[in-house]
């Protein structure tokens, strides 16, 4: 497998990239030291290649964030060669000038959720390793490709911003929303962590490209309407611009490809484990004897 990029993204990502005309190469369902990791399809697009990985199922969502297997996934993406991850994630806004159907690239993580999900948030569970610097916490070289390609796109995007993580997998109560906002956080969703501690224990580059889907509770008066997604926190005419940037995902990513395969990796990402190798603490291979 020559990709050295993976996409990792909404429910049946892959019939996106086909239906945009993209030959699959192959589907793998590589088993890992931690179960079998989620579908893996193979695309190619110009001179690049790139893996595709749905987070939460193939063909609905059958699996909320809580439950999905990162572990597996982010081991069996590292195994296949994979050393940059573009990350798409639908999170809520907190910051009220971050309207449904924006796009933001993220440049910090506010964890509410790890403690609920400690065992599962890294490779080192019980070891003395892993205690990672975490500024930056996206690699910066995959956020400025980003941004440079996505100011060329028809949508607002936001440089920055803070991302709010919780456990899930129930939506998060108006108070809560309210201390991450005095806490600095401008979004708040489930898919990132512990996604990116995954990723940066196996020093692989990762980055977000997060749309809003609805403002966080509490944020705008959103009465309740049973029976539609997330019961009423976004507008119909909301929902209608969310509806158009998840028409263009395969037109920013495929955009969004060749920039990414052109960063150098002088970024911190692949010697974030160095101090453990210096005293021979674990070998540069450590996460196959898993």
């Amino acid at each position: 497998m020559d990709a050295k990029i993976a996409v990792i993204a909404r429910v049946g990502a892959h019939r996106v990239f086909a239906g945009a005309g993209l030959a699959e190469i192959s589907m793998l369902v590589p088993k890992t030291p931690f179960g079998s990791s989620n579908p893996i399809h193979l695309f190619e697009h110009g001179s690049v290649q790139f893996a595709v990985l749905s987070r939460h199922g193939e063909e609905g969502y059958a699996v909320s964030a809580p439950f999905v297997n990162d572990r597996a996934n982010l081991w069996a993406l590292k195994n296949l060669g994979i050393e940059k991850i573009i990350s798409w994630s639908a999170p809520g806004s907190i910051d009220p000038n971050i309207s449904p159907g924006d796009l933001v690239v993220p440049e910090d993580m506010l964890d509410w959720g790890q403690g609920a999900r400690r065992e599962l948030a890294t490779f080192f569970d019980g070891h003395g390793q892993g205690v990672i610097r975490s500024n930056p916490a996206f690699c910066p070289e995959l956020r400025s490709a980003f941004l440079e390609v996505l100011q060329e796109k028809p949508f607002r995007t936001h440089e920055g911003g803070v991302y709010a993580a919780t456990a899930g997998p129930r939506m998060e109560t108006a108070a809560e929303v309210s201390a991450m906002a005095g806490m600095g956080a401008s979004l708040v969703g489930m898919t990132l962590s512990p996604e990116l501690w995954l990723a940066r224990e196996l020093e692989l580059c990762y980055a977000a490209v997060c749309y809003s889907v609805n403002y966080a509770e509490g944020i705008a008066d959103r009465p309740f309407r049973g029976g539609i997604l997330f019961e009423g926190l976004a507008t119909e005419e909301e929902m209608e611009r969310v509806s158009t940037v998840e028409a263009a995902f395969a037109d920013i990513v495929l955009s969004l490809l060749p920039a990414v395969a052109a960063t150098s990796r002088e970024c911190p990402c692949p010697n974030l484990l160095e101090r453990y190798y210096r005293r021979g603490d674990l070998t540069s291979d450590w996460w196959r004897v898993l």
